[in-house]
């Protein structure tokens, strides 16, 4: 705790003094444009890695990145996802896991959580994940724990088109939906592509995005 004591002494001699007209603007009100749904694991830190200030992105963390289908009762994932989405209008929502992720070792073995009841549970939103992976290899274990990630970003993904808000948004083509897996070690993010199936460097993605987009401006005439 003393390290943090002594972390909001620094950010409020150094950061806050240097950005008071930011926290300012911020102490009205927030306009994210990113709803950004991402593990609770203590290596990620969203902000350092996107290099986004305060008030451009909206975080929602939990245990493996997860998101529940819709369903009538109310979570605070699902009710974080209406929010940024209704009232916020974010334009864009990512998932993002990560390398080494815990929740991810929980799902792949049940038995090392299975005296966690809240958590086996939790983890039970994995399940389609794991039965995908396991359909493609003889066994499921460590060798298969980025491919699980993988795929348990993918899942995500899909969860997210049953919320109602997200649906009506996809459908009117004003929010966009990103799958993220970030590298500890190495630093790197890499991007889902749909239409190959694969986890490619944020770099390439987004450049084919980039130049994609700007052939549809043309043709659009804009």
């Amino acid at each position: 705790m003393e390290k943090l004591v002594s972390g909001i002494a620094k950010f409020q001699q150094t950061l806050f003094e240097s950005h008071k007209q930011l926290f300012a603007d911020l102490a009205q009100q927030q306009n994210p444009e990113i709803l950004f749904i991402t593990c609770s694991d203590s290596r990620i830190d969203p902000n350092m890695i996107t290099q986004s200030k305060p008030g451009e992105m909206f975080i929602c963390r939990n245990a493996g990145n997860i998101v529940p289908p819709h369903a009538p009762t109310t979570g605070g994932v699902t009710a974080t996802i209406e929010y940024a989405v209704a009232v916020l209008h974010v334009k864009h929502i990512v998932v993002c896991g990560h390398t080494d992720c815990g929740a991810m070792k929980g799902a792949m073995y049940p038995d090392s959580v299975k005296h966690l009841r809240h958590v086996s549970d939790w983890l039970s939103h994995c399940a389609p994940a794991i039965a995908r992976v396991a359909a493609r290899n003889e066994t499921v274990s460590h060798a298969q724990l980025l491919e699980l990630t993988e795929e348990n970003v993918i899942l995500q993904l899909h969860h997210l088109q049953t919320h109602p808000e997200v649906a009506t948004r996809i459908a009117a083509g004003d929010i966009f939906l990103h799958g993220w897996v970030y590298d500890i070690e190495l630093g790197e993010i890499h991007c889902y592509e749909k239409s190959s199936g694969a986890f490619v460097p944020a770099s390439e993605h987004y450049a084919r995005v980039m130049e994609s987009e700007g052939k549809a401006s043309i043709a659009a005439g804009k």
